[in-house]
């Protein structure tokens, strides 16, 4: 595929993607993808990858589900062993090829959707839920707030 410079697009359903489904909250949508093959004028092989996504997450704030559009735009450079990620040019993240030269293509679309995930996803259209707001601490009185252990220097501050 990198001696032809060999490109592929098309789609592909997430929920086809096991270990992504299992981050999300729905599985529903297709991922829109072009995988193009080629080697620099370093001669280091490389695969560019695009993806577009529609991720069903949860968002960590309300508990609800929500669409995150991800897009990805990356370019990974083959590599056999450890050692060449170093020989990598800067802008190349390292993808570890096996012995036979082969790779699936479902799992490198995967990867990067996997890796594209938010640690905590946070919808932005959300609002913080007024129960979980606390008013600010001059609406409580002094006797119920807990104890500040800077309270002392602001003490003598005010001296």
């Amino acid at each position: 595929m990198v001696s032809a410079r060999r490109s592929f697009q098309g789609s592909l359903p997430i929920a086809a993607m096991s270990r992504l489904s299992e981050a999300l909250a729905d599985d529903a949508g297709l991922a829109q993808y072009q995988l193009d093959f080629g080697r620099d004028e370093f001669g280091t092989a490389y695969i560019e990858v695009r993806v577009q996504a529609p991720l069903w997450l949860l968002c960590q704030r309300t508990l609800e589900p929500f669409v995150m559009p991800v897009a990805v735009d990356t370019r990974l450079g083959l590599i056999r062993s450890e050692r060449e990620e170093a020989a990598l040019p800067a802008g190349y993240e390292p993808l570890l090829v096996g012995e036979d030269d082969k790779l699936n293509p479902v799992d490198v679309i995967e990867d990067e959707l996997l890796l594209a995930l938010p640690l905590v996803p946070v919808n932005p259209d959300s609002a913080v839920p007024e129960e979980v707001t606390r008013p600010p601490a001059e609406a409580i009185p002094a006797e119920e707030r807990p104890d500040n252990p800077f309270a002392v220097l602001r003490e003598l501050k005010n001296k």
